[in-house]
């Protein structure tokens, strides 16, 4: 038996915001963005938009495309910084309602931009375990509402967007999830966060503030280099494949320049690293399946690609998948 990415959905909000009309907003340019980030755009969910609507919408796209139907799953799992509710109920519940797929179990994961990796190993195992037949795993993200637009280091870095991919429990060996790497640092927890009011004293009302991204990018980017390339060596060694037998290693989608900093390290050519942060930034749990759903759409993943997924974020988490397509 093998735990298969059956299809991917996408949602991309429709506004588009470059770095030229940042700059209207913000002390910042075109060229510094790009050149510190490789970020040339973002999208930004319309007003009303809820992080379930976004991630109920690339559902229903990936469901449509893998053939099945809501009632026939037995897990939801959404990776999210960027919940509907503080704590509860949890957002995959909300896309659940929104998808009729009424009765299965669906609960949310927090593990910053390493969250769907985290799900996808997730939600394989529990199907294996469980002898389960279907699961949705799903990254979505309103990033820009927990913004400082007032702080130009952080404010360009961001997008909003949603990616969701159908597993599916098959009786077909050497494809799908075949080996996971997942870790943690929790002393660097306070190098990404989301600020938030300090907890009053018992019975006191709590003051009401809008969470909003607090970041030490020296630390996350030397955190982020030295975790992808120590994944890329651990995984070599745990799957005992060579580099050169991935078609692609898809990370997630944070800053061109950390990937290309990694990349150098262990001399692997850029272009073997597949990114799109260009057009939509950095999405966070919602980056990788996005850029899935971008590579399946261009005809880039073929039947029996083997694929390297690398992820690392808040917590400070990271994570590294290979699959074979």
């Amino acid at each position: 038996m093998s735990v298969l990415i059956r299809s991917v959905g996408v949602h991309i909000p429709e506004r588009r915001i470059t770095n030229d009309e940042l700059g209207k907003m913000v002390d910042t340019t075109d060229e510094w963005i790009r050149s510190h980030t490789g970020i040339g755009a973002r999208h930004i969910a319309a007003d009303g938009m809820l992080t379930s609507d976004l991630g109920a919408d690339a559902a229903k796209k990936a469901l449509a495309k893998a053939g099945v139907s809501p009632k026939e799953l037995d897990f939801i799992l959404v990776a999210t910084a960027t919940s509907d509710y503080l704590g509860f109920p949890s957002t995959a519940c909300i896309i659940q309602d929104k998808i009729g797929a009424h009765g299965c179990a669906a609960f949310d994961i927090t593990a910053g931009c390493t969250g769907f990796i985290y799900g996808l190993e997730i939600a394989s195992n529990m199907l294996s375990a469980r002898r389960g037949h279907h699961a949705l795993v799903i990254g979505a993200e309103t990033l820009t509402r927990v913004t400082d637009w007032t702080d130009r280091s952080t404010c360009v870095l961001f997008g909003d967007g949603a990616g969701a991919v159908v597993l599916s429990n098959i009786e077909e060996g050497g494809r799908g999830v075949l080996k996971t790497i997942l870790g943690a640092d929790g002393g660097g927890a306070l190098d990404l966060y989301l600020k938030q009011a300090e907890r009053p004293k018992s019975f006191e009302r709590a003051p009401a503030q809008v969470p909003s991204i607090v970041m030490n990018g020296k630390n996350v980017y030397n955190f982020a280099v030295k975790s992808i390339t120590v994944l890329i060596e651990r995984i070599m060694h745990l799957s005992m494949y060579r580099l050169e037998d991935f078609a692609w290693i898809v990370p997630h989608q944070a800053n061109a320049r950390i990937v290309q900093a990694a990349a150098k390290r262990l001399g692997i050519p850029e272009e073997r690293f597949y990114m799109n942060m260009e057009e939509y930034a950095n999405t966070s749990a919602a980056s990788i399946p996005i850029v899935l759903g971008e590579m399946e759409d261009k005809g880039l993943l073929k039947r029996g690609d083997l694929i390297m997924l690398l992820g690392f974020g808040a917590g400070l988490t990271f994570g590294g998948s290979v699959i074979r397509w």
